[in-house]
């Protein structure tokens, strides 16, 4: 117990637990973003993988404004170009991430569309986050 709280007071002291508290907040705005395209496009207009990278596309863009604004505020980002190709670089592998839940889950697994929203939801964010915290905002 007094090394989980070592490892709290340590995350606290270098502004983690603060970058992850924001992180989780604007990483649920953009999947209610993400959701909000994904699920009618992916219901009742395009095939679901279509749909989420389109509902990607829209939450990248929205992710991107927060969190380099707020979410790693204060933290050094080498900024312009550098910062939002490194950016795109991560956003992809979570786009990659979500179109394979979504064939998988729509897919062989023949599940409804709003199924792959779970991992989406609970995996997708834990690997953007670690990729975002330790390469685009170091």
């Amino acid at each position: 117990m007094t090394a989980v709280l070592k490892r709290f007071e340590e995350m606290w002291a270098n502004g983690v637990l603060g970058q992850l508290v924001r992180f989780g907040i604007v990483g649920l705005a953009s999947t209610f973003v993400y959701a909000l395209v994904y699920w009618p496009l992916a219901t009742y207009a395009i095939p679901p993988v279509l749909a989420s990278i389109a509902g990607f596309l829209v939450a990248v863009v929205f992710g991107y404004v927060f969190h380099s604004r707020w979410s790693f505020k204060g933290h050094e980002a080498e900024g312009g170009v550098g910062t939002q190709s490194k950016f795109v670089a991560v956003q992809s592998v979570g786009m990659a991430m979500n179109a394979t839940f979504t064939w998988i889950c729509t897919g062989p697994l023949h599940q409804p569309t709003w199924v792959p929203l779970l991992p989406v939801v609970f995996v997708t964010p834990v690997v953007t986050f670690a990729l975002n915290r330790y390469l685009v905002f170091k």
